[in-house]
């Protein structure tokens, strides 16, 4: 896998399945909170989160220790930086995006989200020193367009601070967590990393939510096979991403982002047999790609690897 990763198109199909695959969530989300009965409680929704998270983190400790034959463990020397990642990266980011979310409209949030993009643009340039130019600028904002294309048709309602304004922290602990992550993985493996980032995020939100009375109040088959599918798309989602990090430019595979937004409202209307054969989606679709392409660049310049 690092072989794989370490090849431009390998990189570039990996950030495309990990965006792909956190997509994915929303219509998962969605069929979950139906299988385990979960209203708009926000102790529930964080309860749920948390077992998600948990699982996680179990999975890719578990693949950790079948692919190095040891299992990943933490020492003196990463534990504390671990352990603020899962609190920024998982706790943190998923504490203010579910209530946030429960406060705005979903167009809303996920507009607001995508400005992980430019954050991480300014954060990679100033914190890792990478370079920020007119193509990556200009990339970004056309990925921002496609994404706006597709999410504005109904319109944007009326922000505040706990809806729009905590979806834009949850934004800056995503990218908070990827810049720890990015300096953790230069001294310790991607797995160790990943594994205790979510289990130690997961951990706190599961405590949070029942602490707040959250419960599953139904079990099902169905149910728990969502939960299993939740579970491995983010284990499998922030290792790849993490390696990634590890690896390339943040403003580079950052803009992937745009990615997440679009596929997660495409696959929740398909998913929710809803129609999406329009012309904002395909118009959608062409811009992101469009900015994809040009963060990117051709020849020499596409190459995602720090230069």
């Amino acid at each position: 896998m690092k072989n794989i990763i370490d090849t431009r198109w390998g990189a570039v199909s990996a950030a495309v399945l990990c965006n792909l695959l956190w997509g994915s969530a929303y219509p998962a989300i969605k069929l979950g909170y139906e299988q385990f009965d979960i209203t708009g409680s926000v102790p529930q929704k964080l309860f749920f989160a948390g077992l998600r998270f948990v699982l996680a983190g179990v999975m890719v400790l578990a693949a950790g220790a079948v692919f190095n034959r040891r299992i990943p463990r933490l020492n003196k020397g990463n534990i504390r930086r671990i352990a603020l990642i899962g609190l920024v990266y998982t706790a943190l980011q998923y504490v203010f995006f579910y209530i946030g979310l429960s406060n705005t409209t979903g167009s809303n949030g996920s507009i607001v989200n995508s400005s992980t993009t430019f954050m991480a643009l300014i954060a990679g340039h100033f914190i890792c020193g990478e370079r920020l130019d007119m193509k990556k600028i200009s990339g970004a904002v056309i990925g921002f367009a496609g994404v706006v294309t597709v999410l504005v048709a109904d319109g944007a309602g009326g922000v505040s601070f706990e809806g729009e304004g905590f979806i834009l922290i949850a934004a800056a602990c995503f990218v908070a967590g990827s810049m720890l992550s990015k300096r953790a993985v230069s001294e310790t493996d991607a797995m160790t990393v990943t594994g205790y980032n979510l289990l130690i995020g997961g951990a706190v939100l599961t405590a949070a939510g029942a602490a707040g009375g959250g419960v599953l109040k139904t079990v099902t088959a169905s149910g728990a096979a969502i939960l299993f599918y939740l579970a491995f798309l983010s284990a499998a989602a922030f290792t790849l991403w993490t390696m990634l990090l590890r690896r390339c430019e943040v403003g580079r595979i950052s803009v992937f982002n745009f990615i997440i937004p679009v596929s997660g409202t495409v696959l929740s209307a398909v998913f929710m047999h809803e129609n999406i054969f329009s012309i904002r989606y395909m118009v959608s679709l062409i811009l992101v790609c469009a900015g994809i392409i040009i963060v990117n660049g051709a020849g020499k310049t596409a190459d995602m690897r720090r230069e």
